[in-house]
């Protein structure tokens, strides 16, 4: 019996929704497109972002210390982890009745709460860019400031947002366990919302206030996994050169070489496809035979079959 194809698929938010009712209806469909995967032979990891849930159980908490004077702020590594949570949970759901629909019922759908260690002294942790929870005013947000330490920066004349850091993954706290579940034919959710962040401190694991590139952290989790495919799910089926001009090019198969070329001629735009781009290179280039794809969640199926997106190689 041949090997099966490992892949770990990174979810972007348009496969979750923003809302509980848009992301119940949401997984659905992305549980049809992994087990798709799943029917073409490949055994599959799935990760994914976080960005409207995070941000919604953040201004919840936030909610909860006005009307409670006595009720602490909530740390957002908690509020990553909360994320993690419902969101697994109606994956999972999903994933568990589309492989039960179609007869495959043996392959078990778990969620791993993941950590993620960053570097305490990671440069970004002093130029904190990441955008996170609603617009307040500038009164609020000086109340913010003071009240719980956050660092508040207008936005674009739209009002003011807290930022905060985005550290790159060092490692994957739970990769023993995820590997065991894996190995053993389960069908895992992990990293989500890139993991929750931490920093060691002698054996003491300390949440951090930041968030963690889901694109980054998946490839991590891809290359620990030793998988064959890392997908990175998007907006778009390929990647452009010159997204949006009237040269726009198409990229169909490219090399690590060609990648950090177009990188470096500044094709990408930085917070959008320029992560994407780097996490597929980082794993493409990390051991021969390693393969990274960009494309839409609906054509994932099309994209491992060579039919489409955008293939990156040694």
């Amino acid at each position: 019996m041949a090997k099966k194809r490992r892949i770990v698929i990174a979810l972007g938010g348009n496969a979750l929704g923003n809302t509980l009712p848009e992301q119940m209806a949401a997984v659905k469909i992305t549980a049809k497109a992994i087990v798709d995967l799943i029917e073409e032979g490949c055994e599959v990891v799935v990760a994914h972002g976080n960005g409207p849930q995070v941000g919604m159980v953040n201004n919840a908490m936030i909610a909860l210390t006005h009307e409670d004077a006595q009720q602490p702020n909530t740390p957002l590594s908690v509020c990553v982890a909360m994320s993690q949570a419902y969101i697994g949970y109606d994956l999972q759901n999903a994933l568990r009745e589309e492989l039960l629909n179609r007869g495959i019922s043996d392959i078990p759908v778990a969620t791993m709460i993941t950590q993620v260690r960053v570097d305490e002294n990671d440069p970004a942790f002093q130029s904190p860019s990441k955008p996170i929870g609603k617009f307040v005013t500038a009164d609020q947000a000086k109340m913010m400031e003071e009240n719980f330490d956050y660092v508040m920066k207008e936005d674009s004349g739209r009002g003011y947002r807290r930022v905060v850091a985005s550290p790159k993954p060092v490692e994957i706290v739970e990769i023993g366990t995820i590997r065991t579940m894996v190995n053993s034919g389960n069908l895992v959710i992990a990293c989500g919302g890139g993991g929750i962040p931490v920093t060691r401190q002698g054996n003491h694991l300390k949440g951090a206030s930041a968030v963690i590139d889901k694109d980054f952290a998946s490839c991590l989790l891809a290359k620990e996994l030793d998988a064959d495919y890392l997908i990175i799910l998007t907006a778009v089926e390929k990647v452009a050169l010159n997204f949006g001009k009237p040269d726009e090019t198409w990229l169909a198969d490219v090399s690590v070489e060609e990648a950090k070329r177009y990188i470096t001629q500044g094709h990408f735009a930085a917070g959008s496809m320029l992560p994407k781009v780097e996490a597929a290179v980082d794993f493409a280039a990390s051991k021969p035979g390693r393969t990274a794809l960009i494309t839409l969640l609906e054509k994932s199926r099309d994209a491992i079959q060579g039919k489409t997106g955008t293939m990156f190689h040694q």
